[in-house]
Order: C-alpha cells, then structure tokens, then sequence
C-alpha cells in the first residue's frame, strides 16, 4: 500500500517537486480561503493581502460560518465547499508569482496561465472533490483569523488550521502536467472510437 502523502505549512519546493498531477495528498497546517475579490483586489487594485500565503496554501471557497464570539473573533466553520477553480484563471498566474502561494486548492482544472505559473514558481493546483463541503468542515480544527470582512462572508479571507485537509487530487504539478488537460486528450479518444463503432451499427439509418 503506497504511503499517505501529508503535506505540511509551511512548504518547500523540495516537499512538492517529486509529486505528480493524480496523486493524492493532504494538508496539515493553514489553509487561507481565497476566491474572487480577493484575486481581484491583489491584482487589478493593487492592495496587499492581510495574510500572509507565502509557502502556504488558499482555497478557492465561500464557507459557511458561525459566529461563536464576535467580541473575541471566534468562528466556527460549518461548511467549506471549493468552488470552481476556473473563475480565477485570469488573475492566478499573478497571483502565484506575487504572493509565493505553494497550494492552491478548489474544484475542476485550471488553464495555460496556472499550468505556467506552477511549473516557473513550484506550485501545485489541488482538487477537493466536489460535494464534501460538511466533510471538509470537519477537517478545520480552528479558524485562526477573518480579514477583509467587509466583503462578506464567502469573500472574506478565513484563515484555518486544519488536519489532514483532503483528499485532494493533484491536478497541475510543479512540472506543469495538467490532469484534466491529460484527460480530455484520453476521453477524446474513447468517444471518437465509441463514435465509429456506433456509426457502423446505425449507418443504414438516413
């Protein structure tokens, strides 16, 4: 049975460089939830991030959470389910490159500026599967800190300390394979023969 891969905030390029698009990892350390306008602030507004990801990780999420003390600024996640990865394409090129970001973690594939990005800086695009948000709020054993909470809850930057954070599935490497890219070539050709051998069948059909 292969070992368990568990990584560790914060990360090197020596922890991550031997792992390949399809393995499957874990996280132990902090995890900071990241999507939308905080690309948007970092990159086209030019504000600094009030976290610190350097050798670190984010996830592209917009959690559930409860207000447990809000003189004391104690949260507790209810639900943190990734969300699509794609949307922040444009901005994670960038992103990876001004913050240092090892891991960034969230649903399907990611494109050619990520791929690029990845493999120049030594970063890795990890998958949460979909539909584990409940689960994955178990692995949070505590939310750290809350910045940049005047965009609300899904928006804001939770900052979580978590246990064996995953499964999560490699989808780009430090090398700059892409899983979903690799696949879609395989697919392809499956659906083409499958094509063929079905067109022979009905091809008296006009």
């Amino acid at each position: 049975m292969d070992k368990k891969i568990i990584l560790k905030t914060p990360i090197s390029d020596k922890d991550i460089e031997n792992i390949k698009a399809g393995d499957v990892v874990y996280l132990d350390g902090h995890i900071t939830t990241c999507r939308d306008v905080a690309h948007r602030r970092l990159i086209e507004e030019g504000r600094e991030l009030p976290v610190d990801v350097r050798n670190g990780a984010i996830l592209h999420a917009g959690p559930i959470v409860k207000t447990i003390d809000a003189e004391n600024e104690k949260y507790q996640m209810i639900s943190v389910g990734p969300t699509t990865s794609m949307r922040m394409e444009k901005f994670e090129e960038e992103f990876i490159e001004q913050t240092g970001v090892k891991l960034i973690v969230g649903k399907g594939g990611m494109g050619e500026g990520t791929m690029r990005a990845c493999q120049k800086h030594k970063a890795l695009h990890l998958v949460y599967p979909a539909g584990n948000a409940v689960l994955a709020a178990t692995q949070v054993e505590e939310i750290e800190s809350a910045q940049w909470k005047d965009l609300g809850m899904p928006e804001t930057l939770w900052t979580c300390r978590v246990k064996e954070f995953g499964p999560l599935i490699v989808s780009i490497d430090t090398h700059g394979n892409n899983l979903y890219e690799q696949n879609k070539i395989i697919f392809n050709k499956r659906k083409d023969e499958v094509y063929e051998e079905i067109s022979k069948k009905v091809g008296f059909i006009k």
